[in-house]
């Protein structure tokens, strides 16, 4: 048997540091819900239900994924979260946190949002027909949009002014619409929305491969705010919607932000500016011959705030365990030895390159991407 995945194990030791009061089978267990995971073998999904499963406050752990996980404590139910047989598997639990999302950058957008948005539609019909009383639903704070007149921080009831133009969040946009509908077609199903700021441990997005860059990249006249999320606070987050002692839309990240400025001294990466036009340009280009996977909407989340206060989950009696700068600090070590220009990732000759000439050779390696990408075309 293979060892438990370090996430998992990590998951573990948040839920419980002592060896001797690790859980087991036998253990008895409390009057608390029973929780269903979905997206349960995998990322945050995967921490969450280890740490579920070491809490004397949930009497059973539901894991729904497409896969077996590894986490034994958990009940397991192997199928797709788009099978309307879900319902089935769901009768007996009290709350359902729904983390089947798919939000790589490099899954194809047509089937990432199909999947995203049915799988959503799909978990709410079946927990409601299974009498679940609470579905727990997580997506980002992304969806407040970045804009330069934002508040700092905003409020978390502020209007959502995100549009579909950064990856994935259309499909965040949707699966918010579906949970503010979901208990109006369905009374007597409560919904909550947890959304987490830049999200850090083992996550790949447009926002963390931007400090895989040999410059970080910053638009001129912009305002960038840097707030995070490590996968450690969100998990624990999520038990404190699951387990019901907080309700409604609430964001999670660390308290307060880092200016663009404390994250290049903090970092020691330097910066490279180019005027707003140049750079959205060029990431339109990049993106629409199919050079690199992020759209230029993504660019916004790393000029404008979009930090947001985290007062909900304060009032809750919650905490943050990490502070912006020791999330910045895990990023760093993370993607250490990653090269990213663009949002593309390099090869180890083109890192080495890129390196050594920063932000000149940067931009001329995407302008002879462009160019290789065009000569490519006249040939067929």
């Amino acid at each position: 048997m293979s060892s438990p995945d370090p996430q998992v194990r990590a998951a573990r030791n948040l839920a419980d540091p002592s060896p001797e009061s690790t859980p087991t089978k036998n253990r008895p267990r409390s009057r608390g819900p029973v929780v269903a995971v979905t997206g349960a073998a995998t990322g945050v999904g995967a921490l969450l239900t280890a740490h579920l499963a070491a809490s004397d406050e949930v009497r059973r752990v539901m894991a729904i994924d497409e896969r077996l996980g590894d986490v034994p404590e958990a009940t397991w139910h192997i199928l797709d979260v788009r099978d309307p047989a879900i319902a089935g598997k769901l009768r007996g639990a009290d709350v359902v946190v729904h983390l089947a999302l798919d939000l790589d950058l490099e899954t194809d957008p047509a089937a990432r949002s199909a999947y995203n948005v049915r799988g959503t539609q799909t978990v709410l019909t079946a927990a409601a027909a299974a009498g679940v009383r609470r579905v727990v639903l997580c997506t980002s704070a992304m969806v407040y949009g970045a804009l330069p007149d934002n508040d700092l921080p905003l409020s978390e009831d502020a209007e959502l002014r995100a549009t579909a133009e950064a990856t994935g969040v259309g499909d965040l946009l949707e699966i918010e619409r579906l949970g503010r509908r979901a208990p109006r077609a369905h009374p007597g199903l409560d919904v909550t929305v947890v959304r987490p700021a830049v999200l850090v441990g083992g996550t790949d997005t447009a926002l963390t491969r931007y400090f895989e860059s040999p410059r970080l990249l910053v638009v001129a006249g912009s305002r960038p705010a840097w707030q995070f999320c490590h996968v450690d606070d969100l998990v624990t987050a999520l038990e404190y919607a699951a387990l019901e002692r907080i309700d409604g839309e609430f964001a999670v990240g660390c308290d307060g932000w880092l200016e663009q400025e404390e994250v290049e001294e903090l970092s020691g990466v330097r910066r490279m500016e180019l005027p707003s036009a140049v750079a959205l340009g060029a990431a339109a280009r990049l993106h629409r011959i199919g050079l690199t996977p992020s759209p230029a909407g993504d660019l916004a989340y790393t000029m404008h705030p979009w930090v947001v206060s985290v007062s909900r989950l304060h009032d809750a009696g919650w905490r943050p365990r990490w502070s912006n700068e020791e999330v910045l600090a895990a990023l760093l070590e993370e993607v250490e030895g990653r090269h990213t220009v663009a949002g593309r990732r390099l090869g180890r000759k083109d890192a080495t390159a890129a390196g050594a000439a920063g932000a000149t050779v940067a931009l001329l390696g995407t302008a002879a991407l462009v160019r290789r990408a065009r000569k490519a075309r006249r040939r067929f």
